[in-house]
């Protein structure tokens, strides 16, 4: 069996492992080979994130147009749409990012990967078993899967991949969930021309977000005909002549759910009820290691684990954040440095692209007080700040910053509305560098843009927060 050396081994070549290779050799003069056995480029590229934005923006665009007088209304043209889609995720044609890691100095292999010992990992192909040992390091990116309770198993659902690879439009769609995946693919199927249905188990969308967010992102499916079902729990699923068709493609005939709310009929269900890390068949067990050491963190000096795989949060820009500092890690360690890292845990930002837009980042106001934070909390209507305003006619959602009495640290900021995403970053910039909200103030924003939001949030704390706590 042939075997082989680099310094660096990745498994999974998603952005988050080609982030990790990237970092830990560029400039350095080490070797990193990234394994994959799918598409390089990773869930993100091809099944989520890319795929997810292409739909989503022209549905937002023609939104803007039915509220926006002085222009023609827009309307979705599914064909088109299709083709946009499959224009970003490149026609699922990996040879762009084959061409990007040759250009990086990386290496690839293709095949399925299981670490075999120490520093050492067996790659399977069609064209054989290849060995491969890491000098410096191995690194787990190995990504998540959609979670599939047994009792849809034998119903082939759809998951999220089937969702952003759409061919055959379901002319019935029952959405298992409440999340972001939820949301976001309840929107863009019933622009489609799917009849939608949202089945969520809890009593609200968007849990881990300000209530106030879920219940705009609610009343904005409503108000485009989805029907939401909250409260409402799936006991049996049932379909006939079920069918392994391929993604995107209708699988069999038609599915029944039996639901605390009563039966439902469809022609296809998604679940999008979360994920989980992608690490059974890994070969753990070869040294000594679980699922669950790779989760907390419990690995020997050799073996780092970044993106879905660590468990934390499923968002690209989080794992690309974790492969930097990783990368960075590992190239000081074979330069016998220590790479710099800041003494604060970065926050982790999130927009979700449903209408109207939710993005928020840092702690909730109940995250907040359940850490022991006291703090003030100021909300505001988005369409507050003229610049906003000027985006559309009717601006929906509020926007909120909670801040640390003491402090007078931004802990956290929800925004909900048009453009919501761009006025993130400010707020995510202002937690990692703990600016206080005095010294906010004196950032002043543009007239009229829609960042002036900032303005009219701040000057509705207590005149006291204008100067440093005790002055």
């Amino acid at each position: 069996m042939e075997t082989v050396e680099y310094d660096v081994v990745v498994i999974g070549a998603g952005p988050a492992g080609e982030n990790a290779a990237q970092y830990a050799v560029e400039g350095t003069g080490m070797t990193a080979v990234l394994i994959e056995r799918e598409l390089l480029g990773g869930e993100c590229s091809y099944w989520a994130c890319i795929p997810s934005k292409a739909l989503l923006r022209p549905i937002a665009v023609a939104d803007v147009t039915a509220d926006l007088p002085g222009v023609s209304t827009a309307h979705v043209a599914p064909k088109a749409l299709l083709e946009r889609r499959d224009t970003w995720v490149s026609n699922y044609d990996d040879s762009g990012q084959a061409d990007w890691a040759k250009g990086a100095g990386l290496a690839v292999l293709r095949g399925d990967a299981r670490i075999a010992g120490e520093r050492t990992v067996r790659v399977s192909s069609a064209d054989g078993d290849v060995v491969v040992r890491a000098r410096r390091a191995v690194v787990i990116a190995t990504g998540s899967a959609a979670h599939v309770p047994e009792v849809y198993a034998d119903a082939l659902p759809w998951d999220s991949r089937d969702a952003t690879g759409v061919v055959d439009v379901p002319e019935r769609l029952v959405v298992v969930g409440g999340g972001v995946v939820a949301c976001e693919a309840a929107t863009w199927m019933a622009a489609l021309g799917s009849s939608v249905t949202l089945v969520v188990r809890g009593h609200r969308l968007l849990s881990r977000t300000e209530p106030f967010a879920g219940e705009a992102v609610l009343a904005g499916l409503r108000e485009r005909g989805v029907t939401v079902l909250l409260g409402t729990s799936v006991e049996a699923v049932r379909r006939s002549d079920p069918e392994a068709t391929g993604t995107g493609r209708v699988h069999g005939g038609p599915v029944t759910l039996t639901t605390t709310h009563g039966e439902l009929e469809a022609d296809e269900v998604l679940l999008a009820i979360g994920r989980s890390p992608r690490l059974d068949d890994l070969g753990l067990s070869s040294v000594d290691l679980t699922a669950d050491h790779v989760t907390g963190g419990r690995l020997p000096e050799w073996l780092y684990a970044v993106g879905d795989a660590t468990g934390g949060p499923p968002l690209t820009h989080w794992g690309k954040h974790q492969a930097r500092v990783v990368g960075a890690r590992i190239a000081a360690r074979a330069a016998g440095e220590v790479a710099w890292e800041p003494d604060r845990e970065a926050p982790v930002p999130q927009v979700v692209f449903a209408e109207p837009e939710v993005a928020s980042v840092g702690l909730t106001e109940a995250q907040a007080r359940d850490e022991g934070h006291e703090v003030v909390v100021t909300r505001v209507p988005t369409a507050s700040a003229a610049g906003t305003s000027l985006l559309r006619d009717h601006v929906a959602g509020e926007s909120q910053l909670v801040v640390d009495a003491h402090t007078r640290l931004l802990l956290g900021a929800t925004f909900v509305g048009t453009g919501a995403g761009e006025m993130l970053h400010a707020a995510t910039v202002a937690i990692t560098g703990g600016v206080p909200v005095h010294v906010l103030r004196h950032a002043v924003p543009s007239y009229p843009t829609a960042s002036e939001l900032w303005l009219r949030l701040l000057e509705e704390l207590p005149p006291s927060f204008r100067t440093p706590p005790g002055v």
